[in-house]
């Protein structure tokens, strides 16, 4: 954007980063009288409308990362955008977040509009490279630009790093936690099938079963607490007392299907859920579940991704993060 800008330009800026026009002149003409915040602001809301720096300003910022993420109805995907966000703007960098919906704007679409945006890599959390049946070529195209990528949550054959929880293991401590309760008839419910996080949960779930000699008890459908509304109820209906969950919102459709059954949470059924999503330790009853390092995942992706702009690749391997059990009200002794 030069200098002499349409002043309906210097509106649309100053609009999106919530400053007079004023502001933005000073801004763009790099004078004094405006704070660090302010300029920064500023600059980010020239960055998003996709306006040039003046030539002066663009050293002052190392520029845009696309930063892809699923829908953000479950509250652990903002809460990855949130410390992603915070750790990119460390190093200078403004993150341009691209959620998708069911029927809005794909993944690739968002890739296109990155690539015009000129951005210096893209880290994607939980998108296609973690669905086992889509095309991964896409992504090797962008490696082969060359394009950094970074990859969160799940990964098949990419030359790119990626950073993962170790969703078999989770299964197995949940797994655990109730047989140690001494329940007997354990289930599992998670997403669909065609997704590697679900494959390895179950993995996991299978594996712990057969080391405690019991039963596999097995439902998948949809992500969400309506999807775990109806797998749970077909395990109700099968006797079982502990439900191991995909995730936080799967648990809170499970206790609502055991609720709806006359049963009590954790008196007749227990339930662990997955992720500890925000606000998650408050609900009716505050809920078992697994947590994700977030934080430290987060951290780690977007060091790796920086690294590779700055030339120094990570590994092509996929890095594995522990989850930690958090007991909470949800889970019991196992009913007589």
């Amino acid at each position: 954007m030069a200098m002499d800008a349409p002043r309906a330009r210097l509106a649309d800026i100053a609009r999106q980063a919530e400053v007079s026009e004023a502001t933005v002149s000073r801004v763009l003409n790099d004078r004094p009288g405006v704070s660090a915040d302010t300029r920064h602001a500023v600059l980010t809301a020239l960055d998003v409308l996709g306006y040039e720096r003046p030539e002066r300003l663009r050293k002052r910022s190392a520029g845009l990362v696309g930063l892809v993420t699923p829908e953000l109805e479950n509250p652990i995907f903002p809460l990855f955008a949130q410390v992603i966000e915070s750790a990119l703007a460390r190093y200078g960098y403004t993150p341009v977040l691209c959620t998708q919906t069911p029927g809005g704007v794909t993944e690739d679409e968002y890739v296109e509009m990155l690539l015009d945006r000129a951005v210096a890599g893209i880290i994607f959390v939980s998108g296609l490279h973690a669905d086992t049946t889509a095309d991964h070529d896409r992504y090797r195209k962008l490696i082969d630009r060359p394009l950094p990528i970074v990859m969160l949550t799940g990964m098949g054959e990419l030359e790119a790093p990626c950073f993962s929880c170790d969703d078999a293991r989770a299964s197995a401590i949940a797994v655990d936690h109730l047989a140690s309760m001494g329940h007997t008839r354990i289930g599992l419910i998670s997403g669909p099938e065609r997704f590697l996080p679900v494959q390895r949960k179950t993995n996991g779930y299978r594996e712990a079963m057969r080391r405690h000699g019991l039963e596999e008890h097995i439902e998948l459908s949809l992500f969400g607490v309506e999807g775990g509304h109806a797998a749970a109820d077909r395990l109700l209906e099968r006797g079982v007392t502990g439900l191991v969950c995909g995730s936080d919102l799967m648990a809170l459709g499970a206790v609502r299907a055991a609720r709806g059954r006359g049963l009590s949470v954790p008196r007749d059924v227990s339930v662990v859920g997955y992720d500890d999503s925000p606000l998650i330790a408050f609900t009716d009853p505050p809920l078992t579940t697994l947590r994700q390092p977030v934080r430290a995942m987060s951290n780690a992706a977007a060091q790796s991704l920086i690294d590779a702009i700055n030339g120094q690749p990570s590994p092509h391997s996929e890095f594995m993060f522990a989850p930690e059990l958090v007991v909470r009200a949800s889970t019991g002794i196992a009913p007589r």
